[in-house]
């Protein structure tokens, strides 16, 4: 039945942001819908969910919880979030302007318009193809540099992607999401390839479409060209694979260690010639299970509720 299906997608939506007690409005759950359903039968669904107390309705928010707390969260949450994004338009243009950065985006909760009190602000780069690891380098070496000013967690920089093969190649809920939240600061060409070349997500949400009208141009400082000039070569590519091996090898260590970051994941990471990411092996796969079991039982009880 087509209002079964979209009972099953508006509870997909609300049970995914659950796991971060964040509700959302009307037309956001609209927006992150698995199908493209017609908005009237999706407000009247919406509404019969709420009447049956499987859903519930906290002044402009919707939610699996009936909970006033983390509706207040959330607006407190809403509002740091503008004054990071103000401080992360700012780090963005500072990125942009390293050698080889094609595109910046804000991505994690930032990019939710979400900020807790340990908020940081997490960046996904497009680099040019393959020159990602003199990229990341420089980049590092400079965040280094962030320490001493404490500005480091403006400057986390965990997601790197060069140019020739930006599709991300783990295609679920998780990265879909990743991918439709992202928000493109920098690189408007690059990021409008990045979305074309994923546009897998619309099976996941077709609602959803990605804008970079607001997106900027990378910068264009001295260091840059003169760094570009210098490694666009075969020694360049000799550089980049150099750099590759000896920061793979270096966070393989850490992570036989058991090395914890100061959220206390596992310090692990994926890497490759066209990419440096966190390993999908352990966030990524525990919060997709977590999810599948919280849905196989929100749905027990729709089907309850539709059986009496």
């Amino acid at each position: 039945m087509k209002y079964l299906r979209i009972d099953k997608d508006i509870l997909a939506t609300l049970t995914y942001f659950n796991m971060f007690d964040y509700p959302l409005k009307k037309r956001e759950i609209f927006s992150f819908l698995c199908h493209s359903d017609d908005y009237t039968e999706f407000d009247r669904t919406l509404e019969n969910l709420v009447n049956d107390s499987i859903v519930f309705r906290i002044g402009e928010f919707y939610c699996l919880q009936n909970n006033q707390a983390i509706a207040e969260r959330r607006v407190v949450g809403n509002a740091k979030a503008i004054q990071m994004l103000t401080k992360a338009e700012k780090v963005a243009g500072v990125i942009s302007a390293f050698p080889y950065v094609k595109g910046v985006a804000v991505s994690g909760s930032l990019s939710k318009y979400f900020a807790d009190e340990n908020a940081d602000i997490d960046f996904f780069i497009i680099t040019t193809a393959n020159r990602l690891w003199i990229c990341r380098t420089l980049l590092h070496l400079f965040k280094k540099l962030t320490f001493l000013l404490k500005m480091q967690d403006f400057f986390c920089m965990n997601y790197f992607i060069d140019e020739a093969e930006c599709c991300i190649v783990e295609k679920n809920f998780y990265t879909a999401m990743e991918i439709v939240t992202i928000l493109p600061l920098r690189g408007k060409k690059i990021f409008d390839d990045f979305y074309q070349v994923n546009n897998w997500t619309r099976i996941f949400f077709p609602n959803k479409h990605p804008d970079t009208f607001s997106t900027k141009r990378t910068g264009s400082a001295w260091l840059r060209l003169m760094t570009e000039k210098l490694f666009n070569s075969r020694t360049g590519c000799m550089v980049d694979d150099f750099l590759m091996k000896l920061t793979s090898k270096r966070w393989a260590a850490k992570t036989r260690k058991n090395k914890r970051n100061s959220k206390g994941y596992l310090m692990s990471m994926c890497t490759d010639k066209h990419f440096s990411k966190p390993n999908p092996d352990h966030f990524q796969k525990t919060l997709l299970h977590k999810y599948e079991c919280s849905l196989a039982d929100i749905y027990k009880r729709l089907e309850r509720s539709r059986s009496y």
